[in-house]
């Protein structure tokens, strides 16, 4: 059975498709698919269900349509789309074969991965293919209407977008008139589509067309908005009344022609593929669409990558540089922040090596990536270094004061879905040997707590060992996970090595707080259970666990309750063992 979004909400399985009346359950469905694979939470689902003004039994209620759609569920034979109550709300997980929207966003990021142009616009074409029409036309909660639907329009519209750049860069301008005119009437203030109207005009040879088509549009601008044209469109005007070329159609509007191609400087290398790279469809989809719509674009963009120790933030960053590679003809450069000894690197060190590395800057507009961040101020002391431009970073931390005073967006990761870990281990270990004791890949990835790390750890060991049971391999996981969650040949990859570095950037209260949540009898807690603990003595509990959750050792946190992944329990059990005496429940 398939979820769709990309039109009137409704379930398919192929032959007959179910479109739903709208209702409230209707409305949580949806609210549930627009963010699947995350944990919702059940403040933002009544608010989506019921609105901004709320019946004192919300709550209750919400219980009551998460019932009523798994009765659905029943109904229509939907097995492989749970509905999970987690603590703090509910999560549905759905992939790219039981959710249209997934399919488009993982279709658009691997369209951004294509070597050819044809190629991408092929892909896009089949992406755009999957809406069918205005998004949840059936769903009546104006939350919905107003917080998502919005977004929603705006991928397609940023996927359509590119589409006709490509047209462009092709030269199939017909083709692209066709669309544009339609465009641009559709959606009057989205300026960029009227900037490849306007230029697929004149690159046809229609040029009486062309500045008509700018004369209406800056009329339209004067009289409606009150404002003038974009600088991109009055350099293009500039060059239409003087008759000159715009260069190949893969330039920005208004560029001049280009330069002889031995005179243009070599453009530096992408960051090279990440082995194994699975799973974070959603992000990569996101971060793809985000970045390379501002290389398009020329404008400064700041992407953060947080999550815990060995949670994938550095493979998740280079693999979307390398898929970016032909955004950013200036390549793409990684700076580590942190040293081997766990230090932050000083800025003025990463700045000169940044300098020592940075191609010709003729090249053209570069991505910047710098990995595992200490803190806030250390990454704006190196943006002092590399200037204005396209930036992804990755840190434990949160960096919120980064956020308030230089922008950006945040994507947190969290541990795989279950689908992402099979994928992984699919991977590595190939799909005939998960086929055969599929009980036992669940479970080891069960054991692993779907940690990309501890995932890719044990696939490796096992890979080495192909004879080996998959089951006999778990089993000897489980006996001591911390010690054998480790390469012998590479210290550096082991969970317990991992954590311990993380251990060691906290300040020591801060660690003995840590090492005292991970030994609670349960892994979720809220502030009220640590008060008095060793290392919550003197600050107020609540205080201590936002610092560790931003630290990225916790999970959530208020109004709900804090959490701490299983893995980092039992290396806190082991590492505080005679140091850390959780005070008994009464």
């Amino acid at each position: 059975m398939r979820f769709q979004l990309l039109g009137p909400l409704g379930m398919s399985d192929g032959s007959d498709t179910v479109v739903l009346q709208p209702s409230k359950p209707a409305n949580l469905l949806a609210a549930l698919l627009i963010h699947s694979g995350t944990l919702v939470s059940a403040d933002y689902l009544q608010r989506m269900v019921w609105g901004d003004e709320q019946p004192a039994t919300a709550r209750a209620a919400l219980q009551t349509c998460v019932l009523r759609l798994r009765r659905l569920f029943t109904k229509h034979g939907v097995l492989d789309t749970p509905i999970e109550a987690v603590p703090g709300g509910y999560r549905i997980l759905a992939d790219a074969r039981s959710l249209d929207l997934v399919d488009f966003r993982t279709s658009v990021t691997q369209a951004a991965g294509a070597t050819e142009p044809e190629s991408e616009l092929a892909m896009l074409r089949v992406a755009l293919s999957l809406w069918q029409g205005a998004p949840l036309t059936n769903v009546r909660s104006a939350a919905i209407h107003r917080d998502e639907v919005p977004r929603l329009v705006e991928e397609r519209l940023r996927a359509v977008e590119r589409g006709c750049d490509l047209q462009l860069a092709l030269g199939h301008f017909g083709q692209a008139l066709v669309e544009l005119w339609g465009l641009t009437r559709a959606h009057p203030d989205h300026g960029r589509f009227r900037e490849q109207l306007i230029e697929a005009l004149y690159r046809s040879g229609r040029q009486t067309e062309a500045l008509a088509e700018y004369r209406r549009y800056q009329q339209y601008l004067d009289e409606e908005l009150g404002i003038g044209p974009s600088a991109a469109l009055r350099a293009l005007e500039l060059a239409m009344l003087r008759g000159e070329s715009l260069g190949t159609p893969a330039e920005p509007p208004g560029a001049r022609a280009a330069a002889p191609a031995a005179a243009r400087p070599k453009p530096a290398p992408a960051l090279p593929p990440v082995p194994w790279f699975t799973g974070r469809a959603r992000e990569l989809a996101v971060l793809a669409e985000r970045l390379g719509r501002d290389a398009a674009r020329q404008e400064p963009v700041r992407e953060l990558i947080c999550g815990a120790p060995g949670i994938g933030k550095t493979a998740l960053a280079q693999h979307v540089a390398h898929l970016l590679g032909d955004r950013f003809p200036g390549g793409a450069l990684l700076a580590r922040l942190t040293g081997t000894d766990g230090a932050p690197r000083p800025a003025a060190e990463v700045g000169a090596e940044l300098a020592a590395r940075r191609p010709d800057p003729a090249a053209g507009r570069a991505l910047l990536v710098l990995d595992d961040a200490a803190d806030a101020e250390q990454v704006r002391e190196v943006l002092a270094f590399a200037g204005g431009g396209a930036v992804l970073i990755t840190s434990r931390r949160k960096l919120a004061g980064l956020i308030a005073t230089h922008g950006g967006r945040v994507h947190r990761l969290e541990p795989f879905a279950a689908r992402e870990s099979h994928a992984l281990l699919a991977s590595v270990l190939g799909a005939e040997r998960l086929a055969g004791d599929a009980a036992a890949a669940r479970d080891l990835a069960a054991r692993c707590g779907h940690h990309p790390l501890a995932l890719m750890i044990a696939a490796a060991r096992l890979m080495t060992r192909p004879a080996l049971p998959l089951a006999d391999g778990v089993r000897w996981l489980a006996e001591d996970p911390l010690a054998r969650l480790s390469l012998p040949d590479d210290p550096g990859l082991s969970v317990s090595r991992v954590l311990s570095s993380a251990l060691k950037r906290l300040e020591p209260d801060l660690a003995e707080a840590f090492l005292t949540a991970g030994r609670l009898p349960s892994p979720a807690f809220h502030a009220a259970d640590c008060a008095g603990l060793p290392g919550f003595a003197g600050a107020g509990a609540e205080a201590v666990l936002e610092r560790l959750a931003d630290a990225g050792l916790l999970e959530d946190g208020p109004p709900g309750p804090y959490r701490v992944h299983e893995l980092l329990r039992l290396f806190a059990r082991r590492t505080g063992h005679g140091r850390v005496r959780p005070r008994e429940k009464v």
